[in-house]
C-alpha cells in the first residue's frame, strides 16, 4: 500500500514530467546555479523554434518575390508603352546627365550649406520659443504671448510664401546697411518658418518630463533655471532627437525652395542646364543628388529612434 508522502509526491512528478516534454528540463554540469544546473530546451521547444524561423524564411521570400514580381510589371509596362523612347531621351539621357552632372553638383554645396547654418539657427530659436511657451506666472504673459503668435503666424503660413515675401520684400525696402542678397533671405524664411514647427516639438519634449522631477529638483535646492537647464532640458532633448531629425531631413529637402529667388541651388542650376536644349534630365540628376543625401540620412534617424526604444507599429529597415 503506498504511503501518503508518496501519493502527495505523484502530482508533481506529473507536473514536472509536462513542464520538461514543453519547455526543457534540467541537467547537471558546470555552468549551473548552486545546484550544478542548467535549463536545456526540449524537443518540443527545438521544432517550434524551427517552425518559426522557416514561417519567418518563408515570409520573407514571399514578400521578395512578390515585390519583385509587381517592379519587373511596371517596369515592363512603363518601357513598353509608345512614347517611352520619347520619354527616355528626354528625362534619362545619359549625355546629358554627364554634362550637368558638375553645375549641379556645385548648386547642391549651396543647400547643404543653407541645411547646416538654418539648422543650427532653428534649433535655437525653436528651443528659445519652446521655453518661453512653458514659462509660467503671469509676468511671463507678454512672452508666451509673443511665442503663441510666433508659432501660430508661421505655422500657418506656406513656407514658399514667407520665402517670397522676405526675399523680394525686404530688399525693395533698400534699408540702409542691410544685405539685399537672396540666399540670406531665403535661409532666413527657411529659419522663421521651420522654427516655428520645431518649438512645438520641444515644447512636447519638455512637457513630457513628469513634474515631479521638477519638484524634486525644486526641493534639493536648485532655481527654476537651473532646474530647467540641468533637469528638464536634457531629457526633453533626448526624447524629442528623432523628430527633430526627421525635421532635419525635411529641411534638407526644403532648402531647394529658396531657387525661387533666383539663387542657384541645385535646383535651380538643373534649370538652367534644361533651358539650352528643354531636355530635363537635369532634373532628374538633382534629385538623385537630394536622394543621396535624404537616404542616409533618415536611416540615422531610424537608428537613433532603435537606440532610445522608440519601436514603431511596423517593422524598420
Amino acid at each position: 500500500m503506498p504511503s501518503a508522502s508518496s501519493g502527495a509526491q505523484a502530482p508533481d512528478e506529473a507536473v514536472g514530467a509536462a513542464s520538461g516534454g514543453l519547455s526543457g528540463g534540467l541537467s547537471g554540469g558546470p555552468a549551473g546555479g548552486p545546484g550544478g544546473d542548467v535549463w536545456t530546451p526540449s524537443q518540443t521547444e527545438l521544432e517550434r523554434r524551427a517552425y518559426r524561423r522557416s514561417r519567418t524564411t518563408r515570409s520573407a521570400l514571399i514578400s521578395a518575390v512578390s515585390t519583385l514580381l509587381v517592379g519587373a510589371v511596371v517596369i515592363w509596362l512603363v518601357t513598353s508603352s509608345e512614347g517611352w523612347p520619347r520619354v527616355q531621351e528626354t528625362f534619362f539621357n545619359w549625355d546629358k546627365a554627364v554634362e550637368s552632372f558638375p553645375a549641379v553638383l556645385k548648386g547642391l554645396w549651396l543647400n547643404i550649406r543653407i541645411m547646416l547654418i538654418c539648422g543650427v539657427a532653428i534649433a535655437v530659436l525653436g528651443l528659445t520659443l519652446a521655453v518661453m511657451r512653458t514659462l509660467k506666472g503671469p509676468i511671463f504673459f507678454p512672452l508666451r504671448l509673443f511665442a503663441t503668435a510666433y508659432v501660430d503666424l508661421f505655422r500657418g503660413l506656406p513656407l514658399l510664401l514667407v520665402i517670397l515675401l522676405l526675399g523680394f520684400g525686404v530688399p525693395a525696402l533698400r534699408l540702409p546697411n542691410v544685405t539685399s542678397a537672396a540666399e540670406v533671405w531665403g535661409g532666413v524664411a527657411i529659419t522663421l518658418s521651420y522654427s516655428a514647427y520645431v518649438a512645438e516639438v520641444f515644447r512636447a519634449g519638455i512637457e513630457s518630463v513628469h513634474p515631479s522631477q521638477r519638484a524634486a529638483s525644486r526641493a534639493l535646492g536648485l532655481s527654476h533655471g537651473q532646474t530647467l537647464r540641468h533637469v528638464v532640458l536634457p531629457q526633453a532633448v533626448r526624447r524629442v532627437t528623432p523628430p527633430l531629425m526627421n525635421d532635419l531631413v525635411s529641411l534638407q529637402k526644403d532648402s531647394g525652395l529658396i531657387a525661387v529667388l533666383g539663387v542657384v541651388d541645385a535646383i535651380r542650376a538643373a534649370q538652367i542646364e534644361t533651358a539650352s536644349d528643354f531636355n530635363y534630365t537635369p532634373y532628374v540628376v538633382a534629385g538623385f543628388l537630394f536622394i543621396c543625401l535624404t537616404i542616409p540620412m533618415a536611416r540615422l534617424t531610424d537608428h537613433v529612434a532603435r537606440k532610445q526604444g522608440w519601436h514603431g507599429a511596423g517593422g524598420t529597415l
